[in-house]
């Protein structure tokens, strides 16, 4: 522990022109009296720390020395291809593999070059979760990410159901963790890791399938499940403006090619199309964002649901607004 904290303190020493004991403190999450003396330590084993005094003092190296501990682990090499998402790579566990990749790094550049990795995390930033949102870690997901990472072979329970899994790739999917994984030896599978109730690491390893290709899967897999769930359809007519709006309320590929199959537009430029929607109940919270660009034809308990609704709002908002005596005012 304490000689990673020591390679640590000369690969940031090396990165900058000096520290603080109190910058070294909290990059190395240690008191400033443990700084003082892994710098006498590094001292007394003939790297060159210099302590300069006063209140404008701090650690530097002397000499131009440099070390030749910049060669980047396996983990530290993985984790350093994902520094772009890093509350990902928080919540995986893998922090501090990509925080020492990242050292590594910049004391290899030049020193002309070493503000690069700071002049990119100001100007680009990965916020995965959607809005209105509040994405929760799951709590085995260390555990998965390890497997994951180490080709192991877990044992899990998923829905109340024991799973021999090949963990082979995770997606972080709005704020949601998925694993895609051999299940049982038989066909890959995609889980949700909030689901997991237990996973346990075996001994066993697998052997990946060296065609399994993760981004190309997961874009299969989620157009399945996109399509899977609309098992209803309804029929509608659509003023321009609801038209344009439909892919926004609704999934956006079942109303493209909803909108490419309808006919001709009448006279006004409404047009009738036939959508897929998961329910009726879905689809009429959806579709009355759409208000009166819309006209509901079939089903018919759809329509009467939007007949109903537009009856109570003419009687909320066609008179006078509640306890003023008076219409609203326009």
């Amino acid at each position: 522990m304490r000689a990673a904290r020591l390679i640590k303190m000369v690969l940031l020493l090396q990165s900058r022109p000096s520290m603080t004991a109190a910058e070294l403190a909290r990059e190395l999450e240690v008191s400033e009296r443990t700084v003082t003396r892994d710098a006498l330590a590094l001292s007394e084993a003939g790297v060159p720390v210099y302590a300069d005094r006063g209140r404008a003092g701090g650690y530097r190296l002397v000499g131009g020395y440099r070390t030749r501990l910049t060669g980047l682990a396996r983990s530290e090499a993985e984790a350093l291809f994902l520094s772009g998402v890093p509350g990902a790579l928080r919540e995986m566990g893998l922090e501090d593999a990509a925080s020492a990749a990242r050292l590594k790094v910049s004391a290899a550049l030049l020193p002309s070059l070493r503000d690069a990795s700071d002049s990119a995390a100001q100007r680009f930033h990965l916020d995965a979760p959607g809005w209105y949102q509040e994405p929760e870690t799951p709590d085995l997901l260390p555990v998965v990410a390890e497997a994951v990472w180490d080709d192991r072979v877990v044992a899990a329970s998923y829905r109340d159901a024991e799973r021999r899994l090949e963990p082979y790739g995770l997606v972080l999917k709005a704020g949601v963790w998925y694993l895609c994984a051999l299940a049982d030896g038989t066909s890959f599978r995609v889980y949700r890791i909030d689901r997991f109730t237990a996973v346990s690491l075996t001994a066993e390893r697998f052997e990946r399938d060296a065609s399994f290709d993760l981004p190309a899967f997961w874009e299969e897999r989620a157009a399945q499940f996109a399509r899977s769930i609309l098992r209803a359809e309804v029929v509608l007519r659509l003023s321009p403006e609801a038209a344009h709006r439909l892919p926004h309320v609704t999934d956006r590929a079942a109303a493209r090619e909803a909108l490419e199959a309808a006919g001709p537009a009448d006279e006004r430029g409404w047009r009738t199309i036939t959508l897929p929607v998961e329910s009726e109940t879905v689809a009429f919270t959806q579709l009355l964002s759409l208000g009166a660009e819309l006209e509901v034809l079939r089903p018919d308990g759809l329509r009467e649901r939007f007949a109903e609704t537009a009856a109570r709002m003419h009687a909320l908002y066609g008179g006078p607004a509640a306890g003023t005596g008076r219409a609203p005012q326009r």
